[in-house]
């Protein structure tokens, strides 16, 4: 279990460094950056879906829906927009990312 969890926190931690970059790119649509801001503010929200004082499920809402949000968000994103965020300046050639 630990071996399918370690490539999923990577792909986590990437897709929110994409997310966070895209939140700023002008290509993203308002509906997604109005989603990732709402990811951000249920994340900190002491108000869940289940309370975080029942024993364990309390924290599987943060630990399932969070990375479910950010991954849905970050497929919707448009191409532009993702290659923006992958290169860090925004130029985009031939269909592939590349810094200039």
């Amino acid at each position: 279990m630990i071996k399918m969890l370690i490539p999923r926190l990577v792909l986590f931690r990437k897709e929110v460094v994409q997310l966070w970059k895209a939140l700023f790119a002008p290509e993203t649509p308002l509906h997604l950056k109005v989603a990732t801001l709402f990811v951000a503010f249920y994340l900190v929200n002491p108000f869940d879906i289940l309370p975080d004082f029942v024993p364990l499920f309390g924290w599987v809402d943060d630990l399932i829906l969070v990375p479910l949000m950010v991954s849905w968000i970050v497929s919707r994103l448009p191409v532009p927009a993702k290659a923006r965020a992958r290169s860090g300046r925004g130029a985009t050639i031939d269909g592939n990312a590349r810094r200039i």
